[in-house]
């Protein structure tokens, strides 16, 4: 049985990964340094699945801590996806940014090498884009970022695939995200932010709850159907599933290869407003302001890759996606 270490395996797609590595029979070790996240995502792990993930509260930019994790089990593989991640944050804290997400990725890179575990799942993401590149994004497009929290996705993926180069054992998946949302159908596990939520649904399952007045839409008058934003809404428990069949892929292929995982088509801001309404029966007022910097109009991804290097595709629509979200929220309005 194979023993997967899970960087931030108690935030939002790292927990849902691991009732998905659980189920399937793996061995779990969760590492986590909880600056986002809370312990009882591990309880409620165990009350999906009836396992035990072995829970590491250790934070990578400690690389003696680091290094006990893997001196005191067996990894065969890591999915990677501790860092910090609020493109806003990023602009005001380029150097905390920097800091944690690449030193935290060094440390682990060369804890991995010195214990001879050499097949990473690393979370990346859609923004590594940029904004020159025209959609359906492809794997084989330059990139770059915006902003310092996609540069830092930019830079590890570079890492990657320098050691992928350097030593031929090693083998490096990197899946670029698009925009995950929902929940398990459980209602015990979702996107569980400390604070105002950064990213559309928390923020959206806000209003809907009456703690927040009403959805700000930054701009109107982009080249989209309704004007707002579109982007690549793809279900969390999908995206976990993804990271099963990257690891599978692992196995049997060495090198570096990234690959998109979303649902290959796009929805607006306000198509995915609407999709909440519908599904918590409740009108979600909206507010419109200007544009943010570093916004672009159209984001979603080809999947063509995905579908033929890991035999994985994306099965939720975005109703799916808001109902679970909706599940979710009403049983944990004060968060997990």
């Amino acid at each position: 049985m194979k023993t997967i270490l899970v960087t931030g395996g108690a935030g939002f797609i790292g927990s849902h990964t691991c009732v998905e590595l659980l189920n399937a029979g793996y061995e779990v070790v969760v590492l986590d340094n909880l600056i986002n996240s809370k312990e009882a995502s591990i309880d409620r792990i165990k009350e999906i699945t009836g396992k035990d993930a072995k829970f590491y509260k250790t934070d990578l930019l400690d690389y003696e801590d680091t290094l006990k994790v893997f001196s005191e089990n067996k990894i065969d593989a890591v999915i990677h996806f501790a860092g910090l991640k609020a493109v806003g944050e990023s602009v005001e804290k380029p150097l905390a940014y920097y800091e944690n997400n690449i030193g935290g990725t060094l440390n682990l890179l060369k804890a991995m090498k010195i214990n001879g575990c050499k097949k990473i799942v690393f979370s990346s993401s859609a923004t590594v884009y940029g904004v020159n590149n025209t959609v359906p994004y492809t794997e084989d497009m330059p990139t770059s970022a915006t902003n310092p929290y996609g540069y830092t996705k930019v830079m590890i993926e570079q890492i990657l695939k320098d050691i992928a180069f350097a030593d031929k054992e090693w083998s490096v998946v990197s899946l670029r995200y698009f925009n995950p949302i929902g929940a398990h159908e459980s209602g015990l596990i979702g996107e569980n932010p400390k604070g105002i939520p950064n990213n559309l649904v928390p923020y959206i399952a806000q209003v809907a709850l009456g703690k927040l007045a009403s959805l700000r839409v930054f701009g109107n008058d982009y080249d989209t159907p309704d004007g707002t934003g579109v982007r690549d809404y793809i279900h969390v428990v999908d995206l976990a599933k993804g990271h099963l069949a990257a690891l599978k892929y692992s196995d049997a292929n060495k090198g570096f290869q990234p690959i998109n995982l979303g649902t290959g088509k796009g929805s607006s801001v306000l198509e995915v407003a609407k999709a909440y309404e519908k599904a918590c029966g409740k009108e979600i007022p909206v507010v419109i302001t200007p544009r943010r910097a570093g916004d672009i109009a159209w984001s979603y991804a080809d999947t063509t890759l995905a579908k033929k290097l890991l035999g994985w595709e994306a099965q939720s629509g975005l109703d799916k996606m808001c109902a679970d979200s909706w599940n979710f929220t009403v049983k944990n309005p004060e968060g997990i």
